[in-house]
Protein backbone atom coordinates (compact mmCIF):
# COMPACT_ATOMS: atom_id res chain seq x y z
CA UNK A 1 0.00 0.00 0.00
CA UNK A 2 1.27 3.44 -0.83
CA UNK A 3 2.42 5.62 2.02
CA UNK A 4 -0.10 8.34 2.99
CA UNK A 5 1.45 11.73 2.47
CA UNK A 6 0.64 15.30 3.33
CA UNK A 7 1.28 18.19 1.06
CA UNK A 8 2.24 21.82 1.81
CA UNK A 9 3.57 24.53 -0.55
CA UNK A 10 5.23 27.91 -0.52
CA UNK A 11 5.05 30.58 -3.13
CA UNK A 12 8.17 31.76 -4.86
CA UNK A 13 9.15 35.40 -5.28
CA UNK A 14 7.42 37.54 -7.88
CA UNK A 15 7.55 41.27 -8.46
CA UNK A 16 4.20 41.70 -6.75
CA UNK A 17 4.74 39.19 -3.92
CA UNK A 18 8.42 39.46 -3.05
CA UNK A 19 7.63 39.77 0.66
CA UNK A 20 6.10 36.28 0.50
CA UNK A 21 9.53 34.76 0.96
CA UNK A 22 8.58 34.32 4.61
CA UNK A 23 4.83 34.80 4.10
CA UNK A 24 3.63 31.72 2.49
CA UNK A 25 3.06 28.13 3.21
CA UNK A 26 0.38 25.79 2.08
CA UNK A 27 -0.73 22.39 3.42
CA UNK A 28 -3.25 19.61 2.62
CA UNK A 29 -3.25 16.05 3.77
CA UNK A 30 -3.33 13.47 1.08
CA UNK A 31 -2.94 9.81 0.34
CA UNK A 32 -0.60 8.60 -2.33
CA UNK A 33 -3.19 7.96 -5.00
CA UNK A 34 -6.38 9.07 -3.28
CA UNK A 35 -6.52 12.73 -2.39
CA UNK A 36 -10.22 12.31 -1.71
CA UNK A 37 -9.10 10.80 1.59
CA UNK A 38 -7.46 14.10 2.42
CA UNK A 39 -8.87 14.31 5.94
CA UNK A 40 -8.24 10.72 7.02
CA UNK A 41 -4.49 10.41 7.59
CA UNK A 42 -3.83 12.66 10.54
CA UNK A 43 -7.35 13.43 11.70
CA UNK A 44 -7.47 10.25 13.74
CA UNK A 45 -4.36 11.20 15.68
CA UNK A 46 -5.00 14.90 16.11
CA UNK A 47 -5.79 16.20 19.59
CA UNK A 48 -9.57 16.71 19.88
CA UNK A 49 -10.79 20.27 20.12
CA UNK A 50 -14.35 19.87 21.24
CA UNK A 51 -15.18 21.43 24.58
CA UNK A 52 -15.00 24.95 25.98
CA UNK A 53 -17.26 26.39 23.34
CA UNK A 54 -18.31 30.04 23.43
CA UNK A 55 -21.80 31.40 22.82
CA UNK A 56 -20.99 31.82 19.15
CA UNK A 57 -20.09 28.14 18.80
CA UNK A 58 -23.74 27.27 18.59
CA UNK A 59 -24.12 29.35 15.45
CA UNK A 60 -24.79 26.98 12.61
CA UNK A 61 -21.93 26.66 10.16
CA UNK A 62 -19.30 28.45 12.24
CA UNK A 63 -16.17 26.74 13.55
CA UNK A 64 -16.46 25.80 17.19
CA UNK A 65 -14.24 27.94 19.37
CA UNK A 66 -11.98 25.98 21.72
CA UNK A 67 -8.88 26.58 23.78
CA UNK A 68 -7.60 23.26 22.40
CA UNK A 69 -7.64 24.44 18.80
CA UNK A 70 -3.95 25.36 18.98
CA UNK A 71 -3.20 21.66 19.60
CA UNK A 72 -5.53 20.30 16.91
CA UNK A 73 -4.55 19.26 13.40
CA UNK A 74 -3.30 22.28 11.41
CA UNK A 75 -2.53 22.21 7.71
CA UNK A 76 -0.85 25.49 6.84
CA UNK A 77 0.71 28.57 8.38
CA UNK A 78 1.84 31.95 7.07
CA UNK A 79 3.69 34.98 8.39
CA UNK A 80 1.82 37.97 6.96
CA UNK A 81 4.40 40.47 8.18
CA UNK A 82 2.00 41.67 10.87
CA UNK A 83 0.92 38.37 12.44
CA UNK A 84 0.97 34.60 12.05
CA UNK A 85 -2.09 32.86 10.63
CA UNK A 86 -2.65 29.08 10.69
CA UNK A 87 -5.52 27.01 9.25
CA UNK A 88 -6.65 23.45 9.74
CA UNK A 89 -9.24 20.92 10.84
CA UNK A 90 -12.87 21.79 11.67
CA UNK A 91 -12.54 25.23 10.11
CA UNK A 92 -10.01 26.39 12.67
CA UNK A 93 -8.11 29.59 11.84
CA UNK A 94 -5.69 30.84 14.49
CA UNK A 95 -3.63 34.02 14.62
CA UNK A 96 -0.72 35.17 16.76
CA UNK A 97 0.45 38.73 17.44
CA UNK A 98 3.54 37.72 19.46
CA UNK A 99 5.61 35.49 17.17
CA UNK A 100 3.76 32.33 18.11
CA UNK A 101 3.91 32.61 21.89
CA UNK A 102 0.12 32.79 22.15
CA UNK A 103 -2.74 32.24 19.70
CA UNK A 104 -6.33 33.39 19.32
CA UNK A 105 -9.04 31.70 17.28
CA UNK A 106 -10.82 33.67 14.57
CA UNK A 107 -14.56 33.41 13.96
CA UNK A 108 -14.79 31.35 10.77
CA UNK A 109 -17.95 30.55 8.76
CA UNK A 110 -17.18 26.87 8.17
CA UNK A 111 -16.51 23.64 10.04
CA UNK A 112 -14.83 21.98 7.07
CA UNK A 113 -11.12 21.23 7.01
CA UNK A 114 -9.06 24.09 5.61
CA UNK A 115 -6.02 22.97 3.66
CA UNK A 116 -4.08 26.07 2.58
CA UNK A 117 -3.76 29.80 3.15
CA UNK A 118 -2.16 32.58 1.08
CA UNK A 119 -1.69 36.30 1.76
CA UNK A 120 -0.93 38.67 -1.09
CA UNK A 121 -0.12 41.46 1.41
CA UNK A 122 -0.37 41.78 5.20
CA UNK A 123 -4.12 42.50 5.09
CA UNK A 124 -5.58 40.44 2.24
CA UNK A 125 -5.61 36.66 2.29
CA UNK A 126 -7.52 33.60 1.14
CA UNK A 127 -7.95 30.11 2.62
CA UNK A 128 -9.28 27.03 0.81
CA UNK A 129 -10.55 23.65 1.91
CA UNK A 130 -13.16 20.93 1.69
CA UNK A 131 -16.46 21.42 -0.14
CA UNK A 132 -14.38 23.50 -2.55
CA UNK A 133 -14.67 26.35 -0.07
CA UNK A 134 -12.77 29.62 -0.42
CA UNK A 135 -12.64 32.09 2.49
CA UNK A 136 -11.37 35.67 2.36
CA UNK A 137 -10.02 38.18 4.88
CA UNK A 138 -9.33 41.89 4.51
CA UNK A 139 -8.02 42.56 8.00
CA UNK A 140 -4.99 40.30 8.19
CA UNK A 141 -6.82 37.15 9.27
CA UNK A 142 -8.80 38.48 12.22
CA UNK A 143 -12.16 37.97 10.51
CA UNK A 144 -13.18 35.79 7.56
CA UNK A 145 -16.07 35.52 5.10
CA UNK A 146 -17.07 32.68 2.80
CA UNK A 147 -16.47 33.68 -0.81
CA UNK A 148 -17.15 30.46 -2.72
CA UNK A 149 -18.19 26.83 -2.26
CA UNK A 150 -19.34 24.00 -4.51
CA UNK A 151 -20.91 21.15 -2.57
CA UNK A 152 -21.56 19.16 -5.73
CA UNK A 153 -17.82 18.70 -6.30
CA UNK A 154 -17.58 16.58 -3.14
CA UNK A 155 -13.85 17.24 -3.21
CA UNK A 156 -11.39 19.62 -1.55
CA UNK A 157 -9.42 22.53 -2.88
CA UNK A 158 -5.81 22.01 -1.87
CA UNK A 159 -3.85 25.16 -2.66
CA UNK A 160 -4.37 28.81 -3.53
CA UNK A 161 -2.17 31.52 -5.05
CA UNK A 162 -2.80 35.19 -5.89
CA UNK A 163 -0.78 37.43 -8.21
CA UNK A 164 -2.31 40.62 -6.81
CA UNK A 165 -5.54 41.76 -5.16
CA UNK A 166 -7.58 40.80 -8.22
CA UNK A 167 -6.06 37.75 -9.93
CA UNK A 168 -5.82 34.37 -8.24
CA UNK A 169 -6.01 30.61 -8.74
CA UNK A 170 -7.08 27.64 -6.62
CA UNK A 171 -6.30 23.98 -7.37
CA UNK A 172 -7.66 20.76 -5.97
CA UNK A 173 -8.87 17.21 -6.30
CA UNK A 174 -10.11 15.79 -9.61
CA UNK A 175 -8.13 18.31 -11.63
CA UNK A 176 -9.86 21.40 -10.27
CA UNK A 177 -8.43 24.73 -11.42
CA UNK A 178 -10.42 27.84 -10.48
CA UNK A 179 -9.62 31.42 -11.50
CA UNK A 180 -10.75 34.83 -10.29
CA UNK A 181 -10.05 38.21 -11.87
CA UNK A 182 -12.08 40.30 -9.42
CA UNK A 183 -10.54 39.46 -6.05
CA UNK A 184 -12.70 36.39 -5.57
CA UNK A 185 -16.12 37.97 -6.01
CA UNK A 186 -16.57 35.43 -8.80
CA UNK A 187 -14.66 32.24 -9.52
CA UNK A 188 -14.57 30.46 -12.89
CA UNK A 189 -13.72 26.80 -13.46
CA UNK A 190 -10.87 26.83 -16.00
CA UNK A 191 -9.81 23.21 -15.53
CA UNK A 192 -10.06 22.67 -19.28
CA UNK A 193 -6.98 24.84 -19.78
CA UNK A 194 -4.92 21.88 -18.57
CA UNK A 195 -4.13 18.75 -20.57
CA UNK A 196 -5.51 16.60 -17.75
CA UNK A 197 -8.19 14.38 -19.29
CA UNK A 198 -7.92 11.84 -16.47
CA UNK A 199 -8.58 14.59 -13.90
CA UNK A 200 -5.55 13.81 -11.78
CA UNK A 201 -5.55 15.63 -8.46
CA UNK A 202 -3.72 18.97 -8.43
CA UNK A 203 -1.93 19.39 -5.12
CA UNK A 204 0.03 22.63 -5.26
CA UNK A 205 0.56 25.82 -7.26
CA UNK A 206 3.43 28.31 -6.98
CA UNK A 207 5.11 31.22 -8.74
CA UNK A 208 8.57 30.73 -10.23
CA UNK A 209 10.74 33.83 -10.40
CA UNK A 210 10.88 35.50 -13.83
CA UNK A 211 9.09 32.50 -15.36
CA UNK A 212 5.42 31.97 -14.48
CA UNK A 213 3.22 29.54 -12.57
CA UNK A 214 3.81 25.85 -11.87
CA UNK A 215 1.39 23.12 -10.71
CA UNK A 216 2.21 19.62 -9.42
CA UNK A 217 -0.09 16.74 -8.62
CA UNK A 218 -0.95 13.07 -8.57
CA UNK A 219 1.22 10.52 -10.41
CA UNK A 220 3.95 13.09 -11.02
CA UNK A 221 1.76 15.40 -13.08
CA UNK A 222 3.32 18.81 -13.81
CA UNK A 223 1.93 21.86 -15.61
CA UNK A 224 3.49 25.27 -16.26
CA UNK A 225 2.22 28.62 -17.48
CA UNK A 226 4.57 31.26 -18.88
CA UNK A 227 1.73 33.80 -19.11
CA UNK A 228 0.68 33.55 -15.45
CA UNK A 229 -2.29 31.27 -15.83
CA UNK A 230 -3.88 32.03 -19.18
CA UNK A 231 -2.40 29.05 -21.03
CA UNK A 232 -0.78 25.91 -19.66
CA UNK A 233 1.72 23.34 -20.92
CA UNK A 234 1.95 19.80 -19.58
CA UNK A 235 5.46 18.56 -18.75
CA UNK A 236 5.64 15.47 -20.95
CA UNK A 237 8.55 13.78 -19.17
CA UNK A 238 8.27 14.53 -15.44
CA UNK A 239 11.09 13.26 -13.22
CA UNK A 240 8.86 11.05 -11.07
CA UNK A 241 5.74 8.93 -11.53
CA UNK A 242 4.68 9.09 -7.89
CA UNK A 243 2.54 11.81 -6.39
CA UNK A 244 4.05 15.23 -5.80
CA UNK A 245 2.55 17.20 -2.92
CA UNK A 246 4.47 20.45 -3.00
CA UNK A 247 6.23 22.87 -5.31
CA UNK A 248 8.34 25.86 -4.31
CA UNK A 249 9.98 28.64 -6.28
CA UNK A 250 13.42 29.76 -5.08
CA UNK A 251 14.97 33.24 -5.23
CA UNK A 252 16.79 32.34 -8.48
CA UNK A 253 15.26 32.87 -11.92
CA UNK A 254 13.55 29.80 -13.35
CA UNK A 255 14.51 27.65 -10.35
CA UNK A 256 12.03 25.52 -8.41
CA UNK A 257 11.72 22.44 -6.21
CA UNK A 258 9.06 19.70 -6.41
CA UNK A 259 8.64 17.11 -3.66
CA UNK A 260 6.33 14.33 -2.51
CA UNK A 261 6.19 10.63 -1.70
CA UNK A 262 8.93 8.83 0.23
CA UNK A 263 11.36 11.71 0.39
CA UNK A 264 11.49 12.38 -3.34
CA UNK A 265 12.72 15.91 -4.04
CA UNK A 266 13.65 17.34 -7.44
CA UNK A 267 15.22 20.63 -8.56
CA UNK A 268 14.94 22.44 -11.88
CA UNK A 269 16.84 25.57 -12.98
CA UNK A 270 15.01 25.99 -16.31
CA UNK A 271 11.33 26.21 -15.34
CA UNK A 272 10.83 22.47 -15.59
CA UNK A 273 12.64 21.61 -18.83
CA UNK A 274 15.08 19.39 -16.92
CA UNK A 275 15.30 18.03 -13.38
CA UNK A 276 17.88 16.80 -10.90
CA UNK A 277 16.94 14.54 -8.01
CA UNK A 278 18.33 15.77 -4.70
CA UNK A 279 19.69 12.99 -2.48
CA UNK A 280 18.36 13.10 1.07
CA UNK A 281 19.94 10.93 3.74
CA UNK A 282 19.02 10.42 7.37
CA UNK A 283 21.60 10.83 10.17
CA UNK A 284 22.13 7.05 9.93
CA UNK A 285 22.99 7.59 6.24
CA UNK A 286 19.96 5.72 4.97
CA UNK A 287 17.70 7.31 2.35
CA UNK A 288 14.86 9.48 3.57
CA UNK A 289 11.60 7.59 3.11
CA UNK A 290 9.14 10.00 4.73
CA UNK A 291 6.80 11.95 2.50
CA UNK A 292 7.44 15.67 2.11
CA UNK A 293 4.49 17.99 2.59
CA UNK A 294 5.38 21.69 2.51
CA UNK A 295 8.15 24.21 2.06
CA UNK A 296 8.96 27.87 2.54
CA UNK A 297 11.47 30.31 1.09
CA UNK A 298 13.06 32.47 3.77
CA UNK A 299 14.07 36.10 3.43
CA UNK A 300 17.77 35.23 3.21
CA UNK A 301 17.16 32.81 0.32
CA UNK A 302 17.44 29.65 2.39
CA UNK A 303 14.75 26.98 2.09
CA UNK A 304 12.94 24.79 4.62
CA UNK A 305 10.89 21.71 3.65
CA UNK A 306 8.89 19.62 6.15
CA UNK A 307 6.99 16.33 6.13
CA UNK A 308 6.17 13.05 7.84
CA UNK A 309 8.10 11.65 10.78
CA UNK A 310 8.99 15.13 12.01
CA UNK A 311 11.20 15.66 8.94
CA UNK A 312 12.76 19.11 8.60
CA UNK A 313 15.07 19.85 5.65
CA UNK A 314 17.10 23.05 5.28
CA UNK A 315 19.09 24.37 2.32
CA UNK A 316 21.41 27.37 2.18
CA UNK A 317 22.48 26.86 -1.44
CA UNK A 318 19.19 27.47 -3.27
CA UNK A 319 18.09 23.86 -2.98
CA UNK A 320 21.19 22.13 -4.34
CA UNK A 321 21.67 20.25 -1.05
CA UNK A 322 19.85 19.91 2.28
CA UNK A 323 20.65 19.19 5.89
CA UNK A 324 18.11 16.87 7.52
CA UNK A 325 16.75 16.22 10.97
CA UNK A 326 13.83 14.17 12.25
CA UNK A 327 12.26 15.70 15.32
CA UNK A 328 12.19 13.28 18.29
CA UNK A 329 8.40 13.43 18.58
CA UNK A 330 8.09 12.12 14.98
CA UNK A 331 4.83 14.04 14.56
CA UNK A 332 3.95 14.63 10.92
CA UNK A 333 4.36 18.22 9.78
CA UNK A 334 2.11 19.89 7.21
CA UNK A 335 3.33 23.51 7.11
CA UNK A 336 6.20 25.81 8.01
CA UNK A 337 6.95 29.52 8.13
CA UNK A 338 9.73 31.65 9.56
CA UNK A 339 9.62 34.08 12.46
CA UNK A 340 11.28 37.49 12.37
CA UNK A 341 14.22 36.17 14.44
CA UNK A 342 14.90 33.24 12.10
CA UNK A 343 13.20 30.59 14.20
CA UNK A 344 10.40 28.48 12.70
CA UNK A 345 6.73 27.84 13.26
CA UNK A 346 5.83 24.26 12.35
CA UNK A 347 2.24 23.01 12.12
CA UNK A 348 0.70 19.58 11.65
CA UNK A 349 -0.09 16.86 14.15
CA UNK A 350 -0.32 18.34 17.61
CA UNK A 351 -1.00 21.82 16.26
CA UNK A 352 1.64 24.55 16.57
CA UNK A 353 5.32 23.86 17.32
CA UNK A 354 7.92 26.58 17.91
CA UNK A 355 11.34 25.50 16.66
CA UNK A 356 14.85 26.73 16.04
CA UNK A 357 16.02 27.40 12.50
CA UNK A 358 17.17 23.76 12.28
CA UNK A 359 13.72 22.46 13.19
CA UNK A 360 14.74 21.37 16.69
CA UNK A 361 12.67 22.42 19.67
CA UNK A 362 13.92 25.67 21.16
CA UNK A 363 16.56 24.95 23.79
CA UNK A 364 17.33 21.51 22.34
CA UNK A 365 19.17 22.48 19.15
Amino acid sequence: MSEPVMRRTQSGLTPTTAHKSALRVHSPLAKALSLCSVLSVLAFTAVPAYAETSSTAAEAGYAIESAKAVHSLLQDVVNTGERLVAVGDRGHILHSEDQGQSWEQAKVPTRQMLTSVFFVDPKHGWAVGHDAQILVTGDGGLTWAKQFEDLEREAPLLDVWFKDLQTGYAVGAYGALLETSDGGKTWEDVSDRLDNEDAYHLNAITAVKDSGLFIVGELGQMFRSADWGQTWERIEEPPYEGSLFGVLGTDQSGTLLAYGLRGHLFRSTDFGDSWQQISLHTPNNGPLEFGLADGTLLRDGSIVVVGHGGTVLRSTDHGQSFSLMNRPDRLSLAGVTALDNGNLILVGQGGVHLAASTGADLGQQ
